[in-house]
């Protein structure tokens, strides 16, 4: 214990040594000196280390206001994408409106010998076993039962019931629909019937055992059966099946409507 006091009082005094004589060669009359120079490359390290990270700390602050900026930024371009969507979303509406618009008007041109009432279809039902849509016009409209449906590409079916503001729609591809047609070429009677799996087929029967049929040809509504009236085009014919018997071959009428796209109609009120 008595030694490491006494090295540490020699430690002491060599210590005190030595700051007096910086001191006495820090005022002396040379330029530089050696504790001069050992002083200096003590203390410029830690100057270097001190304005390194005064300017590190300011790189720093400069950094977390650029981060501050490019936040606001971004919200404002978030706003600003959310206002362009919600005008574009009310550009579609609009050109989806004008759309509809030009259907109702060409389908009116279209079929002007009769007097019609338009609508859209708000509900599908094309399944197997029923093939029906029900529109947005009813009996506050002049819709009645057994009115003709039509599309702009010819015929989708008739009414079946009404409430005071829709209307259900048998259309001609359900199995329990029966549409009196005739070919356009030889103006041969035909009965369009519909299919259980097919939405865009048609089974043509009681084709005349003499009757030239061609693919191709077109079907329109021959006027019979007291619903629809006289020439809506119906589809055209895209097969013929031949069958051992003559009198049970049938055709394959593909209908005009595309019913799986079918959106605006006209109902015909004086058949």
């Amino acid at each position: 214990m008595y030694r490491n006091k006494k090295v540490g009082i020699i430690g002491i005094i060599i210590t005190v040594f030595i700051l007096i004589l910086i001191v006495i060669f820090s005022n002396g009359d040379s330029d530089t000196s050696f504790f001069e120079n050992a002083a200096t490359n003590l203390v410029m390290p830690i100057q270097n280390g001190l304005t390194y990270l005064k300017n590190k700390i300011s790189g720093n602050g400069t950094f977390f206001t650029d981060i501050n900026n490019l936040k606001q930024e971004n919200k404002e371009l978030k706003e600003r994408n959310s206002e362009l969507e919600q005008s574009l979303r009310e550009l579609e509406n609009i050109k989806s409106q004008n759309e509809t618009l030009k259907e109702y008007l060409d389908l009116t041109e279209k079929y002007g010998e009769y007097k019609t009432i338009p609508g859209y279809v708000i509900n599908k039902d094309i399944s197997n076993y029923s093939k029906t849509v029900v529109i947005n016009i009813g009996k506050k409209d002049g819709v009645e039962e057994n009115m003709t449906v039509i599309a702009d590409k010819g015929l989708v079916g008739h009414v079946v019931s009404v409430t005071d503001s829709t209307a259900k729609v048998q259309t001609i591809i359900d199995t329990a629909s029966s549409v009196s047609a005739v070919m356009s070429t030889d103006k041969n009677s035909i009965v369009c019937k519909g299919t259980l799996d097919e939405t865009s087929v048609l089974k043509g029967m009681y084709i005349p055992t003499d009757a030239n049929v061609a693919q191709g040809e077109s079907v329109e509504t021959s006027g019979l059966g007291g619903i629809y009236p006289k020439g809506i085009h119906i589809g055209t014919i895209k097969k013929v099946e031949n069958t051992k018997n003559p009198t049970d071959r049938y055709a394959l009428v593909e209908t005009a409507v595309d019913f799986s796209k079918l959106d605006t109609v006209l109902v015909i009120t004086n058949n």
